[in-house]
């Protein structure tokens, strides 16, 4: 995270000390709201889900290990259709309602509760992409209200920092 965030500053200062060199005023105020609160969003939303992934990891106290399938098997039949518990006699068959009534009861045991969907909006709702929002909603109106918007320069620096994380994040993914 750290690495990050000095990369995005030294891109944003060589983008400024450019624009400024260049005296292209309008693309400099908005190469920086766009730049600084797009780099927000996206360190807010690293930073919101990396705690929920963190608090997680905490909760689980422990995997159970104990498997009476081994890999070939997992590979071979993913959805543990072929094995032999599930297998039916060979005088039995069931009828179309009891296989639909199965079903229904397996969506029903595998179905998510609200509490678990709502703990995986946390990171949604977190305070960094809120605040980060914020500044972005209000850059932009400030922006506006002041003639200082350029359409062209905002959104070419509003996605600029995507691209920087998403190349660090490639980079640090090849080194492991």
């Amino acid at each position: 995270m750290k690495k990050t965030i000095v990369v995005l500053i030294v891109v944003d200062f060589v983008i400024a000390l450019l624009l400024y060199f260049l005296g292209a005023e309008y693309w400099l105020i908005n190469s920086q709201v766009a730049f600084i609160s797009s780099s927000l969003i996206m360190l807010g939303s690293m930073q919101s889900y990396k705690s929920m992934v963190e608090q997680r990891l905490v909760g689980v106290t422990s995997v159970s290990t104990h498997d009476e399938r081994d890999t070939l098997d997992k590979l071979e039949d993913p959805y543990d259709l072929f094995d032999d518990e599930n297998k039916k006699e060979e005088g039995e068959d069931k009828t179309l309602v009891e296989v639909v009534k199965e079903e229904r009861a397996n969506l029903k045991k595998n179905s998510r509760s609200i509490i678990q969907t709502t703990k995986d909006a946390k990171a949604s709702f977190s305070f960094y992409r809120l605040g980060a929002y914020g500044v972005l909603i209000l850059g932009f109106f400030y922006l506006n209200s002041n003639h200082f918007l350029k359409l062209i320069p905002y959104l070419t620096f509003l996605t600029l920092p995507t691209i920087v994380i998403v190349v660090i994040l490639m980079k640090q993914s090849d080194k492991n």
